[in-house]
């Protein structure tokens, strides 16, 4: 019985302490923060609830905790010193300054962390798309740290000129890259649809037709070529097997007496105008 005594007036006086206490906290927006005293974890609800950054709280009650002032950077930078460090590339925002993205070297952050894999890395609050830098991992969360200055700040604008360019994940190739920038590339060319197969197919088709005076009702991936429903500027309506490496036809649709492959979409238009 004493000992649950002794216990119980402990906790009481860690709660008395934990109200005294003023802490440093990372917080996400619409997250909690935490701080631990005498072995003990202690959540929180940060007030005002839609804070997002560092700061130096205090309890309000055994629930919640206010902010009450920004720290400087000293402050941050020794706490984050606590951390275990793990170099990233900055893939896209997921929302506030929260971002995707992914390691710098995938076996590192095995070693380091356990796992490969996209991650969000939290208070980001400088850098750019496909950037690389420096977060610190505290067994849950990854909170950003810095740019990474030992990083060539040529691999990331080269990846974003191509991503500018709507070059494919595995057509973009540049002296220094990485697998992990591939990836990094591939999980920010996912989220915009002008990098999927078949919208590029169509703007492709609809290009070369618009050129000849044509216009693309419809095609159908057929693994080596499309077949492609179009209408002439009569009004004729077409179907055409078209190679997809360099759009020549394989199929016109039309008799061309055998010489089908010696035209491309674009000028098989013509042709069928001329008839």
């Amino acid at each position: 019985m004493a000992d649950i005594r002794k216990i119980i007036s402990k906790l009481a006086a860690q709660e008395g302490q934990l109200l005294d206490t003023q802490f440093l906290a990372p917080c996400v927006r619409g997250g909690r923060v935490r701080t631990r005293i005498g072995g003990m974890t202690y959540l929180f609800q940060p007030q005002p609830q839609n804070f997002e950054g560092w700061a130096i709280f205090e309890p309000v009650n055994e629930n919640v905790a206010a902010v009450i002032e920004e720290p400087i950077w000293p402050q941050v930078a020794e706490y984050l010193q606590l951390l275990m460090p793990i170099r990233l590339h900055l893939a896209c925002v997921l929302q506030g300054q929260t971002w995707l993205a992914y390691p710098v070297n995938e076996s590192d952050a095995k070693q380091r962390t356990g796992a490969a894999k996209p991650v969000p890395v939290h208070l980001v609050t400088k850098g750019s798309q496909f950037e690389q830098s420096v977060a610190r991992w505290d067994g849950d969360c990854f909170w950003f740290e810095e740019i990474d200055r030992r990083a060539n700040p040529l691999h990331s604008e080269k990846l974003r000129i191509a991503l500018k360019e709507l070059i494919l994940p595995q057509d973009v190739r540049f002296k220094g890259m990485t697998p992990e920038m591939r990836t990094v590339y591939e999980l920010v060319s996912r989220n915009i649809k002008y990098f999927d197969p078949n919208v590029q197919a169509e703007q492709r088709l609809q290009r070369a037709l618009k050129m000849g005076g044509g216009e693309l009702r419809d095609f159908c991936d057929r693994q080596n070529y499309w077949l492609v429903e179009w209408t002439s500027e009569s009004g004729e309506h077409h179907t055409s097997a078209i190679a997809k490496n360099d759009l020549t036809v394989m199929s016109a649709g039309i008799c061309l007496s055998g010489l089908d492959k010696d035209f491309d979409l674009q000028s098989l238009v013509g042709v069928v105008e001329d008839r």
